[in-house]
C-alpha cells in the first residue's frame, strides 16, 4: 500500500476543513492580542525545530529519522488542537489563529529548516535531498489552496459550510489515525527495531513541546485559557503534512522518513489527551 494514496486526501479535507472555520477576523486576532499569538507562534515555529534538532543529535538518530522528527517540528499546527483546546477549556479562537497562521508562515519556514536538517544530518550523504521547488509548490497545492477554497465556501454558502464542518470534523482525525495504524501495520518491522530510541526521542520532544508552551506563556503573563491553547499549538504538530512531505515522490520519496510522524501522531494523541484529563481535572 502506498501511504501518499492516502495521505494526500487526509490532509486535504484536513487544510479545507479548516478553513471552513476561518473568518477573515481570525488572522486579525494578531493586532487584538499580539502577546498571545506572538508566544504560541514562537513556540511552534522556533522553538520546536530547535528542540527537535537537539533531541535528534541527543540521541544520535540515523539521518533518515533526524530529518523526520525535524519535518514533524518544522509542520504547522494540527487542526485536531482547535478540538483539543475546546476540550481543555482553552480559547479556541486563539488555537484557530495559530493554526491558520503557521499553515502560512510554514510555508516560508519548511524549506530553509530542512535543508538544515538534511546538512546537519550528513542525509546528503546517504542520497537524501530536498528539492525546494517541488516542496514549496506541493505545500501550496495541499495547504494553502485548501484553505483558501473552505474560506471561500464559508464566505459564500454559510450554513453549507456548517454542515460540512461538521461531518469533516469527525471523519478527518480518525481517518489520519487510522492511517498512522496501518502505516504502523505495514512498516512494524523496522518500527519495533528502531522503537525504543526513536520512541523516547519522540516522546521527549512532545514533553519538552508542552513545558516550552507553558514556560513562555507563564513568562509572558498569559491568562489560563490561552495557557493551555499555548500547549496544545506547540505539542500538536501537523503529522499528515509531515507523511505527506516524507513519502512524496515530488520530494523525498522515503517512507522510512515518515515512520517518526506516525509515531508522533499516535504518542501525541495519546500525551494530550493525558493533559486535557488533567487540566480538566483541575478546572
Amino acid at each position: 500500500m502506498n501511504p501518499i494514496l492516502i495521505v494526500l486526501p487526509i490532509l486535504t479535507l484536513l487544510m479545507f476543513d479548516l478553513g471552513l472555520t476561518l473568518q477573515p477576523a481570525d488572522f486579525l486576532l494578531f493586532r487584538r492580542r499580539p502577546r498571545a499569538v506572538a508566544v504560541g507562534l514562537v513556540g511552534q515555529i522556533v522553538v520546536l525545530p530547535a528542540v527537535a534538532f537537539a533531541l535528534g543529535m541527543a540521541f544520535a538518530l540515523p539521518p533518515v529519522f533526524f530529518v523526520g522528527l525535524v519535518l514533524i517540528a518544522c509542520s504547522p499546527g494540527g487542526s485536531s488542537s482547535n478540538i483539543f483546546s475546546k476540550l481543555a477549556g482553552g480559547d479556541v479562537a486563539l488555537s484557530v489563529t495559530l493554526t491558520a497562521l503557521s499553515s502560512v508562515i510554514t510555508l516560508l519556514t519548511i524549506p530553509p529548516i530542512m535543508q538544515l536538517a538534511v546538512g546537519v544530518s550528513g542525509a546528503e550523504a546517504s542520497d537524501i535531498h530536498l528539492p525546494v521547488g517541488r516542496l514549496f509548490v506541493q505545500n501550496l497545492l495541499l495547504m494553502l489552496l485548501p484553505i483558501a477554497v473552505g474560506v471561500f465556501v464559508r464566505l459564500r454558502f454559510v450554513r453549507a459550510a456548517a454542515a460540512i464542518d461538521r461531518v469533516l470534523s469527525r471523519v478527518a482525525f480518525p481517518a489520519l489515525i487510522l492511517l498512522a495504524v496501518l502505516f504502523f501495520i505495514q512498516h512494524r518491522a523496522t518500527i519495533m527495531e528502531h522503537f525504543t530510541g526513536l520512541g523516547a526521542c519522540i516522546t521527549a520532544m512532545i514533553l519538552t513541546a508542552i513545558l516550552a508552551g507553558a514556560a513562555l506563556s507563564r513568562l509572558m503573563h498569559l491568562e489560563r485559557r490561552e495557557t493551555r491553547t499555548i500547549v496544545i499549538e506547540v505539542g500538536m504538530q501537523n503529522a499528515a503534512q509531515a507523511i505527506a512531505v516524507a513519502s512524496s515522490p515530488l520530494i523525498f520519496h522515503n517512507d522510512i522518513m515518515a515512520i517518526p510522524a506516525i509515531l508522533y501522531a499516535l504518542l501525541m494523541n495519546v500525551i494530550l489527551l493525558i493533559y486535557v484529563a488533567a487540566v480538566k481535572r483541575r478546572g
